[in-house]
């Protein structure tokens, strides 16, 4: 008899959890709409099969090698989302260098120095197009720089643009002729050492080459 006294009790509590449980899909079933309802926003602005994902890639090129970095990040964006493994992982290298190329853009340089110091960056970087651009804006700033020179030949040498080169690395010995023994010892310099003209401006008491 007592035991038949609880299940009233149990069965309430059921009947509770059970109407709870009744309530839960109507409440979850909101969010479930707002989620199907993005989702298929998505599927309409996205229907990215492969020749999609390649389009977008090409014209994302375009923009990028037109400097329209904003543009071309977008489309990247989108190319790396599509279902080829390739053009995606190109794409997601590309969001890489827009990013670092915007956030260089809203760097603001102030001093030749400033200039000359994001030029040498640039150069172990290998950006050597980047750091001749800087430090030729460096030397515009502040011309007659010894070491501003050193660094443009530099960069002019990598790039290989090699009477520039020469002019300038000239000028960094004529202006410290420290720079000529470091040209020796610089490993960038080293390919040119002992060809003409750079065998004569670095070794210039050594005859019969």
């Amino acid at each position: 008899m007592p035991e038949k006294k609880k299940s009233p009790a149990a069965k309430t509590t059921e009947g509770r959890m059970s109407k709870l449980q009744g309530t839960k899909p109507a409440k979850s079933s909101g969010p479930e709409r707002s989620v199907t309802t993005r989702d298929a926003a998505v599927a309409v602005a996205q229907p990215l099969d492969a020749a999609k994902q390649l389009s977008s890639f090409e014209a994302a090129m375009k923009l990028f090698h037109t400097r329209k970095l904003k543009d071309a990040r977008e489309l990247f964006d989108i190319a790396a989302s599509g279902p080829e493994r390739d053009v995606a992982q190109r794409a997601r290298l590309h969001i890489v260098m827009c990013d670092r190329r915007l956030e260089q853009a809203a760097v603001k340089f102030g001093l030749a120095e400033d200039y000359y110091n994001y030029g040498i960056a640039l150069i172990n970087a290998r950006k050597v197009g980047e750091a001749r651009t800087h430090l030729e804006k460096a030397l515009q700033m502040a011309p007659g720089t010894e070491h501003i020179h050193y660094a443009l030949a530099l960069a002019q040498a990598l790039s290989g643009d090699l009477a520039s080169a020469h002019d300038n690395l000239k000028r960094a010995i004529d202006l410290e002729p420290r720079n000529r023994m470091l040209a020796r010892q610089d490993a960038d310099f080293a390919p040119l050492a002992h060809q003409p003209p750079f065998d004569v401006l670095l070794y210039p008491d050594k005859k019969g080459w």
